[in-house]
């Protein structure tokens, strides 16, 4: 019973303090990284550096909701995501793969879900003192935070903006971070796309 207590004091904090954290929806001091069909770019908001990218998918929300939500599937969507472990009903361990020579890196979350202005929104918070130990390999991303929105455009068509710290840590350097923040927001719409598709 005390250890349901303290997890549901840590979702609880961790999503009134994600609400502060992350970029609001209506936030306009975007740089822009990429115009296309998936538009991606970048901000300082809150002392860090976030990351959006969003697009047009043709599909019901409720069927790229029910993607977001089948967590043990992301290795099969998301080609990045090498495992994860399901440690409660709303947190998880998500670990992943990055391009060669760098270390991996993984993070453990809490999700939760609410709507806002019709708006289906999937919001992430990293959850520190975890118990999962770190693995010499990768890198934790003890700042790892972001939301998926979700906006029905009408019944074939859905808005999807995926929002996220952009703080890679470890070893990658400041330089190459504009690249990887573009690459990560075309790989996982891409990737939620083909997921669609199949």
């Amino acid at each position: 019973m005390m250890k349901k207590m303290i997890i549901l004091t840590l979702i609880v904090s961790n999503f009134l303090f994600s609400s502060e954290l992350i970029p609001p929806s209506n936030q306009s001091s975007w740089e822009e990284l990429k115009k296309d069909e998936i538009w991606v770019g970048w901000t300082n908001y809150n002392n860090s550096q976030w990351c959006k990218a969003t697009s047009t998918i043709k599909a019901p929300l409720k069927t790229i909701s029910a993607l977001i939500e089948d967590k043990v599937n992301y290795p099969n969507i998301f080609k990045r995501v090498e495992s994860v472990t399901i440690i409660t009903d709303k947190i998880v361990h998500i670990v992943l793969d990055m391009p060669f020579p760098f270390y991996g890196r993984d993070y453990v979350v809490s999700y939760t879900q609410h709507e806002e202005n019709g708006d289906s929104i999937y919001r992430f918070q990293a959850v520190n003192n975890s118990g999962i130990p770190i693995h010499k390999d990768y890198v934790r991303l003890v700042h790892a935070a972001g939301e998926w929105r979700l906006h029905s455009l009408d019944d074939e068509n859905t808005e999807v903006t995926y929002v996220w710290n952009g703080e890679l840590l470890g070893d990658f350097p400041n330089w190459a971070l504009p690249q990887a923040w573009e690459t990560q927001g075309v790989e996982v719409l891409t990737w939620l796309k083909d997921a669609i598709k199949k």
